[in-house]
């Protein structure tokens, strides 16, 4: 039967059985049995794919905007045993897909039949080196990537290369390992400065970045100690509850979903302060060494599914400092505010920095992905409609996704309302890591709107042209003990940045991508602050690019 399903995933529906026999029908069971004996039963071994790798999160997107498959896209990373699953729930109704959609499809299990298929397949993507046997499965592949820019400022590049690897031992362990060395000539994400592009420790122009962890999996979970990005939010341009703004931290992570109801989510972050502790900080032989603050982070999310395709989001976290690991904020369904009020009393001198959250998403319409995203740092609905006196530091995001408008055409509609001081506290609990913030891009005081249209002629070929509209009122300042009521939301306009941009790429092989972008960009009031030398003013900027796995 293995050597039977192996042979029907790797060719044409129906060439292995008799012309007369019902094809779809018979590979739809051969499939399903498949999936039922070896699948669920077997290996629960998992490892986390990378939030950069925008084309498989797109490609499960849109199966689950047309109600092929379920997906909680409010947090992110997926592991690579969720997504082989998925595609193989797609790959058992195959004749609802188009031509477009069908080749796509093949094209990704080449890579993720390493979890459906472990061992020797046929059609396999290219990997540097891959090892198999009934223990242990090895994949190591390497890095390698750059872009050139080109614009009325002069001409920049942003080259890197690495290697990643991922190895299953046994039936629950998975270990993975990503390193990245960067080097751009102009710092294009430096911290302070207003961008999408993720963050870095620069060192001149150059900046590293490690990710990987240790994972341990079952059936309907996994527990993981990791150091990567994370994303929670739905969000098409970029979330608002966590993002991956900052360099990657190192994390204890839980994940269950034991119920199709029910899905839950945790996660206690080592964040990176960068402020230093003068108490703990000291001289050796006239050398002085710094030591900062600790920072950590707990957040939980529980997600509820009353219908199929309806997923209700709640969850909280705390930002807390100038103490050890408290065991408190390690217990995953606590509401973290209460924590923080037995530990620290009623004054505002001594509390730490608690938010809560909630996140709708839909796709009860075929082919419409409607969601809102909510993030509270303080809520005093008694003010929520005074212009005057309100109080309320939220950021909230909203937006509807249509896929296949028109045959692999979508369109995507997307705007951000951050409220004054959403995000903001004081240093050492800031809700941020290395100076960047880990919610918006934004930060406070501003709003964005943003429009999206994507065309897949082809497999792999995806040309996108967008437009967006970003604007920044006045920064405020924080204060734990000053009245900070009757903050205005952009009473004026400070910074504005508007984008018109067309984007052409296309995977030649798995994580091989090839791309031209060109961008009309106009930024005015406080660039100088908020952009890198490269972008301020009117410009008009080409790039082009390649890269094997991921920025």
């Amino acid at each position: 039967m293995n050597k039977l399903v192996k042979f029907c995933l790797t060719q044409r529906p129906g060439a292995c059985f008799h012309k007369s026999a019902n094809w779809n029908t018979i590979l739809k069971l051969c499939l399903l049995l498949y999936f039922i004996l070896f699948t669920t039963a077997g290996f629960t071994q998992t490892v986390y794919v990378d939030v950069a790798n925008k084309a498989i999160y797109s490609f499960l997107d849109e199966m689950a905007n047309e109600k092929i498959i379920r997906i909680n896209s409010v947090v992110k990373p997926y592991t690579r045993r969720f997504v082989a699953e998925k595609l193989m729930e797609i790959k058992t109704v195959e004749g609802q897909l188009n031509r477009r959609q069908i080749s796509e499809l093949n094209f990704y299990l080449r890579d993720f039949n390493k979890e459906l298929l472990p061992g020797k397949f046929e059609n396999k993507r290219f990997d540097v080196f891959y090892y198999n046997d009934s223990l242990f499965t090895f994949t190591l592949n390497g890095i390698l990537g750059g872009q050139i820019w080109s614009n009325e400022n002069g001409v920049n590049y942003h080259r890197y290369y690495g290697a990643e690897a991922f190895a299953y031992a046994g039936k629950h362990l998975g270990v993975y390992a990503s390193l990245r060395d960067n080097t751009e000539k102009i710092r294009l994400a430096d911290t302070g400065m207003i961008t999408i592009r993720n963050g870095g420790k620069y060192r001149g122009g150059d900046y590293s970045e490690m990710r990987g962890g240790i994972t341990w999996g079952w059936k309907w979970g996994e527990i993981a100690l990791i150091k990567d990005h994370l994303e929670w939010g739905n969000s098409y341009r970029y979330p608002n509850i966590i993002s991956s703004k900052s360099p990657s931290f190192a994390q204890l992570r839980w994940h269950l979903k034991p119920a199709e109801w029910f899905e839950f989510n945790y996660v206690h972050g080592w964040l990176v302060s960068e402020i230093v502790d003068s108490s703990r900080s000291y001289s050796y032989n006239g050398v002085q060494r710094d030591v900062f603050h600790n920072k950590f982070i707990a957040a939980n999310m529980f997600t509820f599914i009353p219908w199929k395709q309806l997923n209700i989001s709640v969850g909280n976290s705390v930002v807390y400092s100038d103490q050890y690991l408290n065991p408190a904020y390690f217990i995953p369904v606590f509401f973290y505010k209460s924590v923080d009020h037995t530990y620290n009393g009623n004054t505002n001198k001594a509390g730490q920095n608690s938010q809560m959250f909630f996140d709708i998403s839909s796709r009860l319409i075929k082919n419409t992905h409607m969601y809102y995203s909510m993030f509270i740092d303080v809520m005093s609905f008694s003010t929520v409609l005074s212009k005057t006196e309100n109080i309320n530091h939220w950021s909230m995001l909203g937006g509807i996704c249509y896929s296949n408008i028109l045959p692999n055409l979508s369109i995507t509609l997307e705007y951000v309302h951050n409220n004054p001081l959403v995000y903001k506290n004081d240093r050492t609990i800031l809700y941020a890591s290395n100076w960047y913030n880990i919610g918006h891009y934004l930060n406070d005081n501003a709003q964005e709107i943003y429009c999206e249209l994507t065309y897949k002629p082809l497999r792999q070929l995806n040309i996108k042209t967008w437009y967006s509209l970003a604007q920044k009122g006045p920064d405020y300042a924080y204060s734990r003990i000053e009245d900070i009521s009757g903050k205005p939301f952009v009473n004026h306009v400070e910074w504005e940045q508007s984008q018109l941009g067309l984007l052409a790429q296309y995977q030649v092989l798995n994580d091989f991508f090839v791309f031209v972008n060109v961008e009309k960009q106009n930024v005015s009031g406080n660039y100088e602050r908020y952009n890198s030398d490269y972008y301020q003013g009117n410009t008009l900027t080409w790039s082009f690019g390649m890269n094997f796995g991921f920025y």
